[in-house]
């Protein structure tokens, strides 16, 4: 255990005292989950990289590529170059391209793991000039190039294609066109605007209900084309329904960082896999309750991950889209990386406070792995802040 002061909403101080950190197996119990479950990956900055940080995307590709096989490790696939990787914020195509090949490359070291990788249209220049048909060959040349490398796709929602589309036609021909030439099934992923505000009215519609008509139609024509869909929109009742009526042999890829205990857990009329970007910042404990639910032991799985829920709601809270900030603030304190320097400078996304009850939170999750190391780092961020 240890003890530091933190500051609280009221502008003071008071001493906390962590609990004893559970003791979560190091490597995966088992790699035979009940669930297809994918952490969404962060990457990990290069802190002596002579560049302006806020311009540049300077990656150190061992400490990257050694999360990855910290993630395979405890048994989940890595989703590659999503939004937790500061896709579109941070890391251009150029990078992802070369991350992705970086990645697909340290996969084929491991028998079994398992990775799939995003694709978009980041790379297009998102203004009044682009038509529907440029939106598709931005599609087009993402995904050869990752097929080409031999990953199995995620198509990203497309900031190009909210912009320009009409109407959800739009996106029928869009998702027609790209889906009909894919070599392999593919994971459709929704990415709801409180994560990217520019992609308010996806699928052609500000209300997600209305959306969600549009994507459902185009799973169903492209239902062979279609692995399955992740949708991040932070609703278990919204996921529940489309979940309900996904056509069959179509997973339901949960991307809610609320509520994704109950939702992977399940119901009488099914469950949600998993793709979650909170999976990287909890990822013993998320294997150990995936080992319980594995084995029958429901109680065991929510007794693990139930306490999780408010740490995740907490680094997902809005600005929803600073959450990586968290994600890689949790990595440095567990001593995975050894700065807490971001791509994009957003290491500065979120406050003193917000940290401060980050770590309260994690304590309380049983997610930190060395207490006193947590603690020694986080007054050494408060330091760098005067308020040592």
């Amino acid at each position: 255990m240890a003890t530091l002061s933190l500051p609280n909403a009221g502008g003071k101080f008071a001493a906390y005292t962590t609990g004893e950190p559970i003791q979560f197996p190091s490597r995966a119990e088992t790699a035979n989950f009940n669930r297809v479950a994918y952490a969404a990956a962060h990457v990990v900055a290069d802190p002596l990289a002579d560049n302006d940080p806020w311009l540049d995307a300077n990656i150190d590709w061992d400490k990257t590529i050694a999360f990855r096989h910290y993630l395979w490790d405890l048994g989940f696939g890595v989703a590659e170059a999503m939004d937790t990787a500061q896709r579109g914020g941070g890391l251009d195509w150029s990078a992802a391209k070369l991350l992705i090949k970086h990645a697909l490359d340290a996969a084929k070291s491991r028998p079994g793991a398992k990775i799939c990788c995003g694709v978009g249209t980041d790379h297009l220049a998102v203004n009044d000039d682009v038509i529907i048909d440029d939106i598709i060959r931005a599609y087009e040349e993402q995904i050869e190039a990752v097929e080409s490398m031999g990953g199995q796709l995620i198509v990203m929602a497309s900031r190009a294609l909210a912009r320009v589309a009409k109407s959800p036609a739009d996106y029928e021909r869009v998702y027609g066109r790209i889906l009909k030439q894919v070599k392999e099934p593919v994971i459709i992923h929704w990415l709801g605007e409180m994560f990217d505000p520019a992609l308010a009215g996806y699928w052609g519609s500000m209300d997600h209900s209305v959306a969600m008509e549009t994507c459902l139609e185009i799973m169903i024509d492209n239902a062979a084309k279609i692995d399955g869909v992740k949708i991040s929109l932070l609703s278990k009742e919204k996921e529940i329904s489309m979940r309900r009526r996904l056509p069959q042999g179509v997973r339901m890829y949960t991307g809610d960082d609320f509520n994704y205990a109950e939702l992977i857990a399940g119901d009488e009329e099914g469950h949600s896999d998993a793709l979650l970007g909170i999976f990287d910042a909890i990822a013993p404990a998320a294997s150990a309750g995936l080992a319980k639910l594995s084995k029958g032991d429901l109680q065991g799985f929510h007794g693990i991950m139930e306490p999780t829920v408010p740490l995740s709601r907490h680094i997902f809270k809005a600005p929803t889209r600073f959450y990586k900030t968290g994600v890689v603030f949790l990595a440095w304190l567990n001593g995975l990386q050894d700065h807490f320097i971001m791509v994009g400078g957003q290491e500065s996304a979120r406050s003193i406070l917000h940290f401060s009850e980050l770590f309260r939170l994690a304590d309380r999750a049983r997610v930190l792995h060395d207490p006193d190391l947590a603690a020694s780092r986080m007054n050494k961020l408060l330091a760098v802040h005067g308020l040592s």
